[in-house]
């Protein structure tokens, strides 16, 4: 090209970040380039929520207008922030490689209580300015005060530093653009399966004049096809519901084998209860509409689901529901028993690792009051575990949950972290050993069961309008003497609960994650005649 390109930006360190992130692959390909910053309404007005700034855009319309007027070549925009449609006479030329769409929770060390979910310390204080993080944070923890949080990236930081708040919550985006050292907080990583990001969050857009052809052609060697494909599925999501940055709504897309993954949270208001939807497809063509059907005010839902496991009052699955006024029987059709009762210490010497794969593996293991070394690390199958675990003030040193929700697969990743190491397993009395198996090729592995399960023998039949199995032995005890009802639905955790309805022939759901919020995203993911 034969001219200068004028890049517009807002003049934030972030975005600047990314305006030179943009110059220099400019660079890469023989194009000069220069910067030139402009100040948007959301820079100028700091005295209010972003909520109640008027219109949508207020980070990037006078952007768009310079491009308009031909004062600037190009408009380098955090995806998030562009409204779901072009301007007349503007085109997202390239979308480059996404940052990772993780959040990050900040929290001053001392407002740290490991054994609270998320970490902040009981009716902690935490900033921020998102309706959608807001809604999320609260369904997690009730008890959080949330308050408003305006700045950049550096301001936010430093209004934490200076202990306005007790924790705040930011994309970790924006924090390893800038490369910050957040060595002085204590940092929650929250992958975006669990706290779903704002659609098209970590990624980039360079808008350009659409009769630029010239400059376009140039740029798709800075374009991400896949990428733009998995934004595009969560930004039309938030253009069929007509929403803005203010809307209560996150979505996240990814590409995971030969599937597209999507996870959806949405609520009316920033304090009301979100509901969330877990979908799998194998093409984006008509996703976003199947997505926004979930969430649809005269879609029928069941009016009552059984499950077999004691569900608490203020637990999130139980709140999830009775917002809808799904009514819940729960009752587990097991009973448990500890097998031991005085732990010998010498088996926890020269432990590397504790590894567990429930919930009640944990309690009963804790019950003994073990003597733990404090090199020792946890590793736990997922998220429901990680929240037990943090009962006795531990926190995993590998979640399951965050490689994929085949137990198997599990199993690979955690033997290649364990490689050469001992590693302890409390559990059940005659488990499947799954992530045992995995481990002793390299490993050497101690078996400690610590619980056994007994059957129910008078199992009473449920007439709900989906039955939830937590485990194989659930399975058996329930169709011992019960058969399925026409019209109900099964949802089963885990793959080896699932197989037993494989040998029945009869279909099921398994969700996502096998914690309470997967079983509400899989609640909400079924088709009601």
């Amino acid at each position: 090209m034969n001219r200068k390109i004028i890049i517009g930006t807002r003049g934030s360190d972030l975005a600047l970040w990314q305006a030179n992130f943009i110059k220099d692959k400019l660079s890469d390909i023989g194009i000069a380039s220069e910067l030139q910053i402009i100040k948007t309404q959301g820079d100028s007005i700091l005295n209010l929520r972003l909520d109640k700034l008027e219109g949508k855009g207020f980070f990037t319309k006078e952007l768009e207008e310079k491009l308009l007027d031909g004062s600037i070549d190009i408009a380098v925009h955090s995806h998030k922030d562009l409204p779901t449609e072009n301007p007349p006479g503007l085109i997202i030329a390239a979308v480059p490689g996404r940052e990772e769409p993780d959040e990050l929770l900040l929290i001053l060390k001392d407002c740290v209580e490991i054994n609270q979910k998320l970490s902040v310390k009981y009716g902690g204080m935490v900033g921020t300015s998102s309706n959608r993080r807001k809604a999320q944070l609260l369904a997690f923890r009730p008890d959080l005060e949330i308050e408003d949080l305006r700045g950049n990236v550096p301001t936010r930081i430093e209004k934490l530093r200076n202990e306005d708040y007790d924790a705040i919550m930011i994309a970790k985006a924006g924090v390893s653009r800038l490369g910050i050292d957040l060595s002085e907080f204590h940092i929650e990583e929250i992958s975006p399966v669990e706290f779903i990001p704002a659609p098209a969050q970590g990624a980039l857009a360079v808008q350009i004049r659409e009769s630029d052809n010239e400059l376009f052609e140039k740029l798709q060697t800075l374009h991400d096809e896949a990428v733009a494909e998995e934004i595009g599925v969560e930004r039309k999501v938030l253009n069929l519901f007509e929403g803005g940055c203010h809307m209560p709504l996150g979505c996240y897309c990814r590409k995971h084998g030969d599937k597209f993954q999507t996870w959806t949270s949405k609520s009316t208001e920033s304090d009301e209860f979100p509901d969330r939807v877990f979908i799998e497809s194998k093409t984006i063509r008509g996703l976003a509409e199947k997505i926004v059907a979930k969430f649809s005010s005269d879609r029928k839902m069941p009016t009552k689901i059984f499950i077999t496991r004691a569900i608490s009052e203020n637990s999130y699955f139980r709140r999830a529901l009775e917002r809808h006024r799904i009514a819940i029987e729960d009752r587990s059709l097991i009973r448990t028993f500890p097998t031991i009762h005085i732990l010998d210490p010498y088996i926890l010497k020269d432990i590397d690792w504790i590894f567990f794969s429930s919930k009640n593996a944990i309690e009963y293991f804790f019950a003994l009051e073990p003597r733990i070394s404090k090199k020792t690390k946890f590793g736990v199958l997922g998220r429901g575990s990680e929240d037990m675990l943090r009962r006795y003030g531990k926190m995993p040193d590998f979640n399951g949950e965050e490689d994929g929700i085949d137990t198997v697969d599990i199993a690979e990743e955690f033997a290649a972290l364990a490689v050469g190491k001992c590693v302890l397993f409390p559990g059940a009395k005659d488990s499947l050993r799954t992530i045992q198996k995995a481990v002793a090729l390299n490993s050497k592995v101690i078996d400690l069961p610590v619980y056994e399960t007994v059957r129910d023998e008078n199992a009473k039949q449920s007439y709900a309008d989906v039955l939830i199995f937590t485990s194989p032995s659930n399975v058996d005890a329930y169709f011992a003497d019960n058969l399925l009802e026409p019209e109900q639905r099964i949802i089963c955790i885990g793959k080896s609960t699932g197989k037993k309805f494989d040998k029945m022939g009869v279909k099921y759901s398994l969700p996502y994650s096998p914690d309470e919020i997967g079983l509400a995203e899989a609640v909400f993911g079924l088709d009601y005649k």
